[in-house]
């Protein structure tokens, strides 16, 4: 409990500013789909190292509502994936993104599929958004045939080539590398495309992520590392102390002698899955990590699908002429770290429905349709039922789906036609050949 004020303090400014400047930055009047407008992001950009982009961004109707739908799909997505998970039918780890559907949606406005995202384990709704289908999604969870990955990955690896994603990845921070070398090759064939590399706040602090940043930096790639930071973090924090010293909740990991002084190495769980930046990070401004790379931090509007969109557009546009670009989305995410984490024991239950409140980006696209006339009341719970029932359909549809073959598992480990055949210790005798 005590962390959860001290989590208030530290981050409540940033977690409940009001959306409601969003929907009045322009007037209410009636608008015709293809009508072009303009909309002001609630709070400035914050730049480090270049030149902000504008906080007026142009939009449609169409688009308004394209946002709106894509998230509510999402959304419910999300939820499903939850009462499945409940229910014994997805297995094994399983991260949900409800509440930071924006993200994955403004991005997509502002680039093509041409260009790659990679991500970490959060990965269900970028696939969404990479153009992946919900029977993929819901298969692929339950380990179906008809998944993404023909449900040999799981939550946590998705894929989709065609689309331009690259994963889904479990290692944390492990993406990031990956994404420089997508990078890396995209100058190489010089197709004028850009690599956003998506990870955690969590992962900022990993030694690889700033390995890949300098080579990106060096070379010039174009590479957007986007820090997507909902302020909780899945770590374990290094503490060093005197032996014999009252080292509670600690793993003694390693004894290390120095002259006659023995330190003892433990680890400490601080508090497991819900971990505040704060206290995994010495400093949480992600955007300026990097002191050679230029970086921007999105404020609140990490949660502002537009001004998601504003900022990856000019990403993307910067990392083409100059090279790699850190952007810092400030989100939040409603359920825990993963399933296994009910995300109620290091902040309240006051600041998830606050964030809900104040900030939550459907409600905020919601907001921008009803105030300029685009679409009733009405109107907007015809398109979440006509989502409900697409999840559902799914659904049913991804339980019909076979389970992969036993032999299955021997399929898909090496390219094609290479090391197909298994060789006795001898190197003559063929003892098995692979499909």
């Amino acid at each position: 409990m005590a962390l959860s004020r001290l989590s208030h303090r530290a981050i409540g400014s940033n977690l409940f500013k009001p959306f409601a400047a969003a929907a009045a930055a322009v007037s209410s009047r009636p608008i015709s789909s293809d009508a072009s407008l303009t909309i002001e992001t609630s709070v400035p950009f914050t730049a480090h190292n270049c030149d902000a982009p504008s906080r007026s961004v142009a939009t449609s109707p169409s688009e308004l509502l394209s946002f709106f739908r894509d998230m509510a799909l999402m959304r419910r997505m999300e939820i499903a994936a939850d009462s499945l998970y409940k229910a014994k039918l997805i297995r094994g780890f399983c991260h949900l993104y409800d509440g930071q559907e924006a993200v994955a949606v403004g991005m997509e406005a502002a680039i093509t599929r041409r260009d790659c995202i990679i991500t970490a384990y959060r990965d269900h709704c970028t696939f969404l958004g990479r153009g992946g289908t919900l029977l993929e999604v819901f298969a692929e969870l339950m380990g179906r045939r008809d998944g993404c990955s023909k449900g040999k990955g799981g939550s946590m690896h998705f894929y989709r080539k065609e689309g331009g994603f690259y994963g889904g990845h479990g290692i944390v921070g492990a993406q990031v590398p990956l994404g420089c070398g997508l990078a890396f090759a995209q100058k190489y064939s010089k197709d004028e495309t850009v690599t956003f590399a998506l990870y955690g706040d969590g992962a900022a602090n990993q030694g690889q992520l700033f390995e890949a940043l300098n080579i990106a930096a060096l070379w010039d790639l174009p590479a957007i590392l986007v820090c997507e930071n909902n302020h909780f973090v899945s770590v374990l924090v290094l503490t060093l102390g005197l032996e014999n010293s009252k080292l509670e909740y600690s793993i003694i990991a390693l004894k290390l002698s120095f002259g006659r002084i023995k330190c003892s190495l433990g680890l400490v769980n601080t508090d497991g899955m819900g971990t505040a930046e704060w206290r995994a990070a010495k400093s949480p401004a992600y955007y300026k990590r990097g002191d050679y790379v230029p970086g921007l931090k999105m404020l609140v509007d990490g949660m502002d699908v537009l001004a998601v969109k504003q900022a990856c557009k000019f990403a993307k546009e910067h990392a083409l002429k100059n090279g790699p670009l850190i952007l810092e989305m400030d989100t939040y995410r409603y359920h825990g770290h993963s399933m296994s984490d009910p995300g109620s024991t290091y902040r309240t239950r006051d600041e998830i429905s606050g964030v809900r409140q104040e900030r939550d980006p459907i409600e905020r696209v919601r907001k921008l349709l009803l105030s300029h006339d685009i679409a009733s009341e009405k109107d907007l719970k015809d398109i979440e039922k006509e989502v409900r029932k697409e999840v559902d359909d799914a659904i049913a549809k991804a339980k019909e789906s076979p389970m992969p073959d036993p032999s299955d598992l021997f399929t898909n480990v090496y390219v094609k036609g290479l090391g197909v055949e298994a060789f006795g210790a001898d190197r003559k005798v063929v003892r098995a050949t692979l499909p």
